[in-house]
């Protein structure tokens, strides 16, 4: 066997999930020991480590009461989850790997997950993701749509339509857009003092100033560079 490999092999680094279980425990000790009680925390797992794994982080943050754990399985795995539901109450978020309503049904109707993190166009849009909703308000499911910085003003602008018009709202994940962003699509909705406003436009309340679009051109760094290639030690792929 050669020498051991420099963690600056892969552009991402490198990732081991017992050393970043401990870390995250440590976190969220610190956090609570520190700051205290009166403010939620959520975790995102990212479908990283071995299931049975996140059958034992779940367990151990119980005790921390997060807001929710999310993405702890893979759609695959996620018969894992009534091991969970087994052993502790950590409120679970899920779904922003989904695209079938056939993987949800079974989760809402179970009981298995408290949170859908469902990517709306990834679903088929507002349509069937409202429906999806208005299940999970009768088995006591919340949502929280998918929104990171990758979604564009106008899934932002979705999310929150849907917001409003759900009993079983949750939370709501949002990007911060930048001036030039909020020039192309004028529309976009915006946060104040922690809270997403609609500005009462029909439909969405959102458009897109193409002839401004074609003076920002798509830039090639894209997605792959928003998620680097991540492995661990030993070479093997992590899911981005």
């Amino acid at each position: 066997m050669g020498g051991p490999r420099a963690v600056t092999s892969w552009r991402g680094g490198i990732f081991e999930p017992k050393p970043y279980m401990n870390s995250a425990l440590s976190l969220f000790d610190h956090l609570r020991s520190k700051v205290g009680w009166d403010f939620e925390m959520l975790h995102d797992v990212h479908e990283r480590i071995p299931a049975i794994d996140g059958v034992w982080l779940a367990k151990e943050v119980e005790q921390y009461r997060l807001f929710f754990l999310e993405d702890l399985f893979t759609p695959e795995d996620q018969d894992y989850f009534r091991q969970v539901r087994q052993i502790c109450t950590t409120p679970i978020a899920m779904g922003e790997l989904w695209s079938n309503p056939h993987e949800i049904i079974p989760m809402v109707k179970d009981r298995l997950v408290d949170f859908i993190r469902i990517h709306v166009s990834r679903m088929g849009g507002i349509t069937p993701c409202r429906k999806l909703a208005a299940m999970g308000e009768m088995f006591g499911v919340r949502t929280a749509w998918h929104g990171p910085g990758d979604t564009s003003p106008v899934g932002h602008a979705a999310n929150l339509m849907m917001d409003l018009n759900s009993w079983n709202f949750g939370v709501q994940e949002y990007a911060i857009f930048g001036e030039r962003t909020q020039e192309v699509f004028p529309g976009c909705p915006e946060v104040r003092d922690g809270h997403m406003w609609s500005n009462g436009k029909p439909g969405l309340g959102i458009d897109i100033d193409e002839e401004l679009a074609a003076k920002f051109p798509h830039s090639e760094w894209g997605f792959g560079g928003a998620w680097n290639e991540v492995r661990r030690a030993d070479g093997s792929i992590v899911r981005p």
